[in-house]
């Protein structure tokens, strides 16, 4: 990064601003992309009009982190002003995997749009948020964009109805944002929405008689044998059972996300070089990689899973360093907090058949004692545009600044990419 960046960055404080990212589905529910939420918390720079107002200062922030560890393979969408517009930001973006979501509060002027055109000739994508169709500024905008972002919270079926059709003939990819249920997505994938962004994905569509799959139910019996006292042996002869669940074992536990310093070669030396803990953790992972194997698209509820997961294991170190049990109990807390959206049952019979220490069930149950405000914590951020009003005391709860949240979100954002490519 050049002189110019570093200084950019130093010059702006970065003082209680947080990070948040979207996941953005296709059609087929393979990750495309992220929408970037940044905030800055409230009173602390009440001048700063808005957040997209903060997105220079956090942008310039996030690229020495580096985005690319923030986006992984995706694309990221980042909300832009006329303000950020004309800035000079657009040098710390990887142009091919950015796309910037205008606002539809910008007032457009000639400066504003020979700028968009500017920018468009150097390989920047745009994307029009919140659309108004009849306004005069949407009309100016709309040849230059590429993406339509839809609200269904704030528009009505019949209006999604009629607008889509339209932005499909003038060949705009069409994105649906805050989609929160089934139902939701299921409308809007018949309606030809391209793209799909909320946590309707996440939520435990509950289907009675619904049965888990083979591989699923051999991994939770090796859970139980790993969590027992069985012998390493009995563990090898249950993996080696299963051909494909050896062979996904071993490819995991090769990530390089665990830094291994020589090659796992064989089910017993997994076994004996990994211990039961780090074992159960691979165990836990690929309970979400069986069901999803969809080629090389990225499944969003793994995703989501081992971020929470390594987030707050991160969180758990930094507060409680020193107890490494505490700090992989919090990783199985966060994973398993969206076994109820993987399984389709209620988190309480989840909870009654994987035995779990009564902090994790409290935890994923009632969101109580620390395990619980780690998840409260994680949960809040994700959802950050709802949630905005309790991330800050949530932190202040855990003593954890910002600027170390931010640290810590990167580093689970990028463990959690590594380990996903590996695991479909």
């Amino acid at each position: 990064m050049s002189h110019d960046s570093d200084l950019m960055a130093q010059q702006m404080p970065v003082r209680d601003f947080y990070l948040g990212r979207q996941p953005i589905l296709d059609r087929q529910q393979g990750l495309y992309g992220y929408e970037m939420l940044f905030r800055n918390a409230p009173g602390e720079t009440a001048q700063i009009d808005s957040d997209v107002a903060a997105t220079a200062t956090v942008i310039a922030h996030t690229a020495q982190l580096g985005l690319e560890k923030v986006i992984g393979d995706a694309l990221g969408f980042l909300n832009v002003d006329a303000e950020v517009l004309m800035s000079d930001i657009f040098v710390f973006l990887p142009r091919e995997r950015v796309v910037l979501e205008i606002v539809e509060s910008m007032v457009v002027t000639k400066s504003v749009l020979d700028r968009i055109a500017d920018l468009s000739a150097h390989g920047f994508r745009f994307a029009l948020d919140d659309v108004r169709v009849d306004a005069p500024d949407v009309q100016l905008l709309l040849p230059m964009v590429e993406y339509v972002k839809l609200d269904v919270r704030a528009l009505p079926l019949s209006s999604l109805t009629a607008l889509a059709p339209r932005f499909k003939r003038q060949n705009k990819k069409l994105i649906a944002e805050k989609v929160e249920t089934r139902e939701e997505f299921d409308a809007c994938l018949g309606l030809g929405f391209d793209y799909f962004q909320g946590y309707y994905f996440a939520r435990p569509a509950v289907i009675s008689g619904r049965k888990l799959s083979p591989s699923q139910l051999t991994v939770l019996e090796l859970m139980s044998l790993v969590t027992s006292d069985a012998e390493n042996i009995e563990i090898e002869r249950a993996v080696k059972r299963d051909v494909t669940l050896a062979f996904n074992l071993l490819r995991l536990v090769n990530t390089p996300a665990i830094g291994m310093r020589h090659r796992i070669d064989s089910i017993s030396q997994a076994v004996t070089i990994l211990g039961r803990r780090q074992l159960q953790r691979w165990l836990q992972i690929m309970l979400y990689a069986e069901p999803t194997r969809r080629g090389n698209s990225m499944s969003p509820l793994l995703l989501l899973a081992t971020t929470r997961g390594r987030l707050l294991e991160l969180l758990a170190q930094r507060l409680r360093p020193g107890q490494r049990n505490v700090a992989e109990i919090a990783f199985t807390v966060g994973i398993m907090s969206l076994m109820d959206a993987l399984f389709g049952m209620p988190m309480a019979v989840i909870v009654e058949q994987i035995p779990v220490i009564d902090e994790v069930a409290h935890a994923l149950l009632q969101r109580t004692g620390f395990f619980g405000d780690l998840l409260h914590l994680a949960e809040c951020i994700e959802r950050m545009e709802e949630s905005d009003d309790q991330v800050l005391p949530a932190l202040r709860e855990l003593a954890i600044s910002s600027e170390e949240l931010i640290e810590l979100e990167v580093a689970a954002f990028e463990w959690s990419d590594k380990v996903v490519r590996f695991a479909i």
